[in-house]
């Protein structure tokens, strides 16, 4: 959390390099990647590809590394996205209680007709129930919140995009 906040107090962002896009790149595909892979890949010694993963984990570019999710294998049957009208200037105080709620995965402060929007993971409807109806609606500067649920979804990572780029039109060979 320090990190992230040095990031966003911190103005100045120094430029990626082509170099360093594909490192993001192949460390966005395959998160577990050796030094060394990565530095066969783009064509840079051991020590150069070490340094620039370093750097762009200094300046906040790399917030970190994760795995990849089956939520419902996971025990998570539940999926929804939530949005939030919250009392205006009241984010930080807000951002700051969502983030110690069960399930949440993702928090955002947004533009348009809601201020904030979750996605949330929870083992089933009854527990995503008592997560909006209880501990949500609990929070002091939330003013209505509106669910959706989840029926499917798809992660998607750069890796994904290129195998599941649209084929042109006409038969498949």
């Amino acid at each position: 959390m320090a990190r992230e906040q040095m990031a966003e107090q911190d103005p100045e962002v120094r430029p990626l390099d082509a170099i360093d896009r594909t490192i993001l790149r192949l460390l966005q595909e395959d998160g577990r990647a050796s030094i060394r892979s990565v530095a066969e890949r783009v064509h840079v010694s051991r020590a150069n590809a070490y340094s620039r993963i370093n750097r762009l984990i200094e300046d906040g570019v790399i917030r970190g590394f994760t795995a990849r999710v089956d939520h419902e294998r996971a025990g998570q049957g539940a999926s929804a996205y939530i949005t939030l009208k919250i009392v205006q200037n009241s984010w930080r105080t807000v951002r700051e209680q969502l983030i110690t709620l069960p399930g949440v995965a993702h928090i955002a402060l947004v533009s348009g007709d809601f201020d904030v929007l979750l996605l949330v993971h929870t083992a089933d409807n009854r527990t995503l129930r008592e997560l909006v109806l209880t501990r949500l609606q609990a929070i002091e500067d939330v003013l209505s919140s509106r669910t959706l649920l989840v029926f499917e979804e798809t992660d998607l990572v750069v890796g994904d995009r290129a195998e599941r780029a649209p084929r042109p039109p006409g038969p498949v060979p």
